[in-house]
């Protein structure tokens, strides 16, 4: 069982987490989570928390397939508003902030944040790692393959789940010697990997428990799914939530979602089962 300091507020998961995902931009992946006034991330944050968000996840620009990158200024700009409104009137939910920027990861956590959820594990900013430790904060670490603007031209693997692995090795350790406490790893799927590394990632992620980290999977309503299925991202939530099942089974620690009362209800399906099994195992 994994606990996390958030700002002085100890959380012990003996519950799989559910994150719900606060895009305040134009141009996210899937249109319908895309917010870009006070109205819409007012009634989606509000919407995450009674569905039972476990932690909100506010992002300030699209890091999908081909995207283009925007100054830690402007996407300061973009989320503070939100964050500052957000923290004031849900005290008590867990706040992430989606950055690759140690200057935004210093803001956010001034004004009220709870994690830093850096795609790039300190890869697109070399002081974050050192400014996460200096802030004492829970850190999710993320793998991925080049940068959004291209990780998706010709990722290569000589095997994907080791290569992972001995990524998230390396990380662990800088992490580690910056006097960060709580690592949450992400697989980062659909980050600088084909449909097959993901899905290979996906059904070897039991592996990943070698490093006594909490695991965020991230596959809500991505192209690994939608691709799979030949359908769209606005049509993928069943497939998510089969995604998510199969994940659960993997005794991951959080699910990264768009959809929050879905995941929940996998969650408390997955519990019962859980539970029915147990007892069947000991009556054996």
């Amino acid at each position: 069982m994994h606990t996390l300091n958030c700002q002085g507020k100890l959380i012990t998961i003996s519950t799989p987490l559910v994150m719900g995902i606060l895009n305040i931009t134009p141009d996210s992946f899937y249109s319908n989570s895309r917010m870009q006034n006070e109205e819409d991330w007012i009634a989606a944050s509000l919407k995450m928390v009674e569905e039972g968000a476990d932690v909100l996840d506010i992002g300030g620009q699209s890091t999908r397939p081909g995207s283009n990158q925007l100054s830690w200024e402007e996407e300061w700009n973009r989320i503070k508003q939100p964050l500052k409104s957000i923290r004031k009137n849900y005290p008590k939910v867990l706040i992430s902030v989606d950055t690759f920027y140690s200057e935004v990861a210093e803001r956010a956590i001034d004004v009220g944040a709870d994690i830093i959820n850096d795609i790039s594990a300190g890869n697109m900013d070399h002081q974050m790692i050192a400014r996460v430790g200096k802030l004492n904060v829970p850190y999710v670490c993320m793998h991925m393959q080049g940068t959004p603007s291209n990780m998706q031209d010709h990722p290569s693997y000589n095997h994907v789940t080791k290569d992972v692995i001995s990524f998230f090795i390396k990380k662990i350790i800088a992490c580690r010697e910056a006097g960060i406490k709580d690592i949450i790893i992400d697989p980062g799927f659909g980050f600088g990997k084909t449909l097959a590394h993901n899905f290979q990632l996906f059904a070897e992620m039991k592996a990943l428990h070698i490093l006594d980290c909490p695991i965020l999977v991230g596959v809500s309503r991505k192209s690994m799914i939608y691709k799979t299925l030949g359908i769209t991202a606005n049509d993928a939530l069943l497939g998510t939530t089969a995604m998510h099942a199969w994940a659960l089974q993997n005794n991951i620690t959080m699910l990264r979602v768009h959809d929050v009362a879905p995941a929940k209800e996998v969650i408390r399906l997955w519990q019962e089962l859980k539970k029915a099994a147990d007892v069947s195992s000991s009556t054996a």
